[in-house]
């Protein structure tokens, strides 16, 4: 069974989002603020998190870095009262993976976590699929229609982590940081020149494209 950690202020939302997510059976914890949940998370594995942004103490962007600070992957599914581009940008930017704006549809929320899950035993097992294509992380090897890459190590891990998270914009600090690493004398413009090369590389790719989002970074969409 999956378990599944929630960080909501809100009483009444952290009853609903656990018998919603229980039902569909989840093993569920729930706490009121990011403290908590990284005390939590020291003491037991979860498979998903689901935080709010605006909560006491410890508010969801600060949880969220922290955690991916000490190097914890675990998916998170941010949630929000607020709609502006600007705070899911943060949220993304934070390190979560998926974000919702309240009202909370549970349905579809149950339906993001689970392919939260699905993208996070797909990196496990350290392959990603793109409809026809697939991408093997051992072998640095990209497969679409039966004709097989073997891309460059940097290509490879780049592609690799935008595509297990399909529209999440990356920013490109957050990709040199991730694939190049924090103590890399490379600039931000080195990014750039990969990207580029990616794109001549898949121009012709029916699968998924990778767009540029002006001012901000790249994301890769499904075709």
């Amino acid at each position: 069974m999956f378990k599944i950690l929630i960080a909501e202020d809100d009483k009444e939302l952290l009853q609903l989002f656990r018998h919603v997510l229980m039902k569909n059976g989840y093993s569920v914890t729930g706490v009121k603020n990011g403290l908590e949940a990284l005390r939590e998370l020291d003491e037991t594995y979860y498979d998903v998190i689901i935080s709010d942004i605006m909560m006491p103490e410890m508010d969801g962007y600060e949880f969220v870095r922290t955690l991916r600070a000490a190097g914890n992957t675990t998916p998170v599914l941010m949630i929000t009262a607020k709609d502006a581009f600007d705070d899911m940008r943060l949220g993304f930017i934070s390190g979560s993976d998926d974000y919702m704006v309240k009202p909370i549809n549970v349905n579809e929320m149950v339906l993001r976590v689970s392919a939260l899950l699905r993208r996070a035993q797909m990196a496990n097992e350290r392959r990603q699929i793109i409809g026809d294509t697939v991408l093997e992380c051992d072998s640095l090897t990209v497969t679409t229609g039966g004709e097989s890459v073997i891309l460059p190590q940097k290509e490879f891990m780049l592609l690799y982590k935008m595509s297990a998270y399909p529209g999440k914009i990356f920013t490109r600090q957050q990709l040199m940081d991730d694939i190049w690493g924090y103590e890399s004398d490379s600039d931000t413009h080195t990014v750039d020149v990969h990207i580029g090369r990616l794109r001549d590389r898949f121009r012709d790719n029916r699968d998924f494209k990778i767009v540029t989002i002006r001012g901000l970074g790249y994301k890769v969409v499904k075709q």
